[in-house]
């Protein structure tokens, strides 16, 4: 059999074992029937069935127990975008731009419904990391007090799916935010006033205000990384 072919039978395999978790018939963290006896009842060769079963466990749409069987995972959206980090992984660093791009239109949209959604207690704990950061900080500790910020205010959002993608876009842009942090003056300090100023306006409950310095805030690298390309 020809590649294609194998390729093409491994596909219709896949996309019926997606039909059967569509309409319900499996649900998350169901154990599939055994391999015979599913081959059969899909019509499929147990090879293209192994081969189907394999390719959605890497996705994390099946998970593999050795000597237990396979079951169906959560399906929640953090463990299915997982695998989209991989791939935003390989990205070129003619790129990155792109990426911050999309960063500039998610971010300050969490950051609005975050504003509405996150509990006194939780706009606590986003002042507690605003506080962590070392008076005069590496550029290491600033970048990763800079991701530990955003990430605490995308999960704040509470939509796992906004969440999950802007977290997936953290990884490509790091190597540009320390990049900007090793060469552009004052650098630090307008990352640490533009954090302040995003916490003052969620802590206010002012949505439109803390939108717009989280677009400042991501437009300013952007903008940097732009010119530092040219």
């Amino acid at each position: 059999m020809s590649r294609e072919k194998i390729v093409a039978v491994t596909d219709a395999a896949i996309d019926k074992i997606k039909q059967m978790i569509l309409s319900g018939e499996l649900a998350p963290g169901d154990r599939l029937p055994k391999e015979a006896d599913l081959a059969e009842r899909l019509g499929l060769s147990r090879n293209s069935l192994r081969e189907a079963v394999r390719a959605l466990a890497l996705i994390n749409v099946l998970d593999v127990r050795q000597g237990d069987g396979t079951y169906v995972t959560s399906l929640e959206p953090r463990l299915l975008l997982d695998t989209m980090s991989f791939v935003l992984d390989l990205h070129r660093d003619d790129t990155v731009l792109q990426f911050f791009e999309v960063r500039r239109i998610l971010e300050p949209a969490a950051t609005a419904m975050a504003t509405k959604l996150m509990t006194d207690d939780e706009i606590d704990e986003l002042r507690v990391i605003l506080e962590s950061l070392p008076a005069d900080p590496t550029v290491e500790e600033l970048v990763a007090n800079d991701l530990q910020f955003h990430q605490r205010i995308a999960q704040g959002s509470g939509n796992t799916v906004l969440c999950s993608f802007i977290e997936s876009l953290s990884g490509p842009t790091t190597r540009a935010r320390i990049w900007r942090g090793l060469t552009q003056e004052g650098a630090m300090d307008k990352t640490r006033e533009q954090h302040t100023a995003i916490y003052e306006a969620i802590a206010a409950r002012q949505a439109d205000v803390a939108r717009s310095w989280a677009t400042v805030h991501v437009a300013g690298v952007e903008s940097w990384l732009r010119k530092a390309l040219a």
